[in-house]
């Protein structure tokens, strides 16, 4: 009966999630595999002759990748001009030491150089390479020792990954906070204050006039002459004794103290018709406008005074350009607040929805992206295949955010789910296909191409850990990411991606893997010329 059970690629594909999730919070030490430990039951499914389809798996890598894309898109640009330097070296390092390691066995051991480019791809875990590899040599050595190396390649690099904190005593989560502050502070913190317009210089002068916003940075939300409260708009006049309260950074608040008088210790109340509210940006209409250009002031009366995106308050600057899903928190008239409201869409809703159109089209241009190829000589030539392909589409689609009615972003839930489906199909396909020759793939070939496959594997990754943490000082998030990156390694990612919170890994991971690629393509067509 089991066996009969065990025939159907679907009873098996959801009976390796289900023991693998068992498996996966297992804890020996404080460690625990999470979910690539769904990899391991599917190498012992693989070995016992089970098979899930590669159709299959391939649905889970194009998932998984355009996810971790879509995700990682925003953060890539940023952290690749401020980061990329460095770990563009890190991946040489990797990928470099990874090459050299492979020819100095081939002429310790006498191993062939189709075997020894095999060796490489499988150690790095990549179908690209193995391709390239083939295509170079035209023997089938190297597709025989890509499957030698490959499934240490694939545990290797995730063991690695998991056991690298504990070994270098380092508390993730603790990191993952440390880098999130630092993210923060990358945008100061905005806060509130009142003051009392005293300087001779700006009675009678209107807000335009004085420029405040671009003057000191701060955003004057409110304003009391006598007994009476408003919303200030560009044309209101200030006039001495006037009250205003403020919202912008210490540093703006300070330069706005120099220029109206005095900061007081004064709270000023909205009037009876007008309210503070939080409006989420859910119509894609204005989606990539300027905050400028939108002139909401001018239009509805209402003063924007600090916009939230991803758990971080930025200052509303002119040039602010807004994105779907940011919280505008407002002042003004109660009607005027609630057509801005209708204006940009505050629809809950909305931002949960899962537009599918915008994902099948996204990967349907990854993929014909990943089939360009181009030709630098008549010896070789490169292409992003599709691991590569939908990467680089999702994650330029990403940055674009939209275009013309075609919104590029998903809400964090829909994300977290299709991201976490495409994982699980994939490590259980990939895991059932390495195990099914594993013993007799190794049987026929020996220890040696074994042994130096681990090597390939595990040298390079301690060689860049070492130079990454004691010369350049990375952080672990970012060190785990550009291992698995580097090491073209998606369930490398996986395991990284499930350790903490943080989307470091993941940005890390896509700033480096299609330089990897690249760079190893490079390698593996140069030692099949030239290493004989």
């Amino acid at each position: 009966m089991l066996e009969t059970l065990l025939q159907s690629s679907y009873f098996s594909l959801f009976l390796i999630i289900a023991l693998g999730f068992m498996l996966g919070r297992v804890k020996i030490m404080g460690l625990s595999l999470d979910v690539s430990a769904v990899i391991f039951i599917a190498l012992l499914f693989g070995h016992l002759g089970v098979v899930i389809p590669k159709e299959l798996g391939n649905i889970g890598l194009v998932l998984f990748i355009f996810t971790i894309g879509i995700q990682a898109g925003p953060g890539f640009f940023q952290s690749f001009r401020s980061k990329g330097k460095t770990l563009i070296i890190l991946t040489s390092i990797l990928v470099g030491s990874a090459s050299l390691i492979a020819v100095i066995a081939k002429y310790i051991l006498d191993i062939d150089t189709p075997s020894v480019v095999g060796l490489i791809s499988g150690a790095l875990t990549s179908t690209p390479g193995l391709a390239v590899a083939i295509d170079t040599t035209n023997s089938p050595a190297a597709s025989i020792a890509y499957g030698i190396a490959y499934p240490f390649g694939v545990i290797g690099v995730i063991l690695f990954i998991k056991l690298l904190p504990k070994m270098m005593r380092i508390d993730i989560q603790k990191e993952a906070q440390l880098v999130e502050e630092q993210r923060r502070d990358m945008h100061p913190k905005l806060s509130t204050a009142s003051f009392r317009v005293s300087n001779a210089n700006v009675f009678g002068k209107s807000l335009a006039q004085l420029n405040v916003r671009s003057m000191t940075g701060a955003v004057v939300s409110r304003v009391k002459s006598g007994n009476k409260t408003i919303i200030p708009v560009a044309s209101t006049v200030l006039l001495e004794g006037d009250l205003i309260k403020a919202v912008g950074n210490e540093q703006s608040l300070e330069q706005l103290a120099i220029l109206m008088g005095e900061r007081v210790d004064i709270d000023l109340p909205l009037g009876t018709t007008q309210e503070l509210q939080s409006l989420l940006l859910t119509n894609k209409e204005i989606i990539n406008n300027t905050l400028g250009f939108l002139n909401l002031q001018g239009t509805f009366g209402c003063t924007v005074t600090r916009v939230r995106r991803s758990g971080i308050d930025l200052s509303p600057e002119p040039n602010l350009v807004l994105k779907f899903g940011d919280k505008l928190m407002v002042a003004g008239e109660r009607e005027s607040v609630k057509q801005l409201g209708h204006f940009i869409g505050n629809d809950e809703k909305r931002l949960s929805d899962t537009d599918f159109f915008p994902i099948a089209a996204g990967i349907v241009l990854g993929i014909l992206f990943g089939k360009l190829s181009l030709s630098f000589s008549d010896s070789f030539s490169f292409s992003f295949g599709l691991t590569g392909g939908i990467l680089m589409v999702a994650l330029i689609l990403s940055a674009i955010g939209k275009t013309g009615p075609i919104v590029w972003t998903m809400s964090g839930a829909g994300n977290q789910l299709l991201r976490q489906l495409g994982l699980l199909l994939f490590l259980a396909e990939v895991g059932t296909s390495a195990g099914v020759n594993l013993v007799s793939t190794f049987q026929e070939s020996g220890l040696a191409l074994f042994g130096v496959g681990i090597a390939v594997t595990l040298l390079p990754m301690v060689i860049a850990t070492l130079v990454g943490h004691f010369i350049f000082k990375i952080n672990i998030l970012d060190l785990i990411g550009t291992l698995a990156g580097g090491m073209t390694s998606t369930p490398g990612l996986a395991a990284a991606d499930s350790m903490s919170d943080s989307s470091a890994p993941s940005v890390a991971y896509a700033t480096v893997y299609p330089i990897a690629m690249v760079i190893l393509i490079l390698f593996i067509q140069l030692i099949a010329n030239v290493v004989y």
